[in-house]
C-alpha cells in the first residue's frame, strides 16, 4: 500500500506531496523514479519545450545545419543531417516540389 510522501522540488526549492494514488499510477505507467518537481514547476518545464521523454535532441538551442549541393537543381542547400553521400540531398524548394 502507498502513502504520501513529502518531496522537495529541485526548481523552486518547495516541498509538495507525492500522493500515495500518484505514486499508484507512477507504479502502473512503469515509472521508477520519483517526481523531482513540483506541479507548477513540472508545467513551467514542460511549457518551455524542456520536458523530458521520446526522442528529439533536447538541449534547447539551435540545430547544426549542414551544407549539402542539391541534387536537382545543383545549388547550396542547408540540412539538418549530416549527408552521407548515398542518398539524394535535396534544397528546401525542390524537396518541396517532391513531396
Amino acid at each position: 500500500m502507498y502513502q504520501d510522501k513529502q518531496l522537495t522540488c529541485v526548481d523552486c526549492g518547495a516541498p509538495f506531496t507525492f500522493t500515495s494514488g500518484e505514486q499508484e499510477r507512477f507504479a502502473q505507467l512503469g515509472f521508477t523514479n520519483e517526481p523531482k518537481r513540483c506541479a507548477p514547476c513540472r508545467a513551467a518545464k514542460k511549457a518551455s519545450g524542456g520536458g523530458g521523454g521520446g526522442g528529439g535532441g533536447g538541449g534547447g538551442g539551435r540545430r547544426e545545419m549542414f551544407t549539402a549541393v542539391c541534387a536537382q537543381c545543383g545549388k547550396p542547400a542547408q540540412v539538418p543531417f549530416k549527408p552521407r553521400g548515398d542518398k539524394p540531398v535535396y534544397c528546401s524548394d525542390c524537396f518541396g516540389q517532391r513531396r
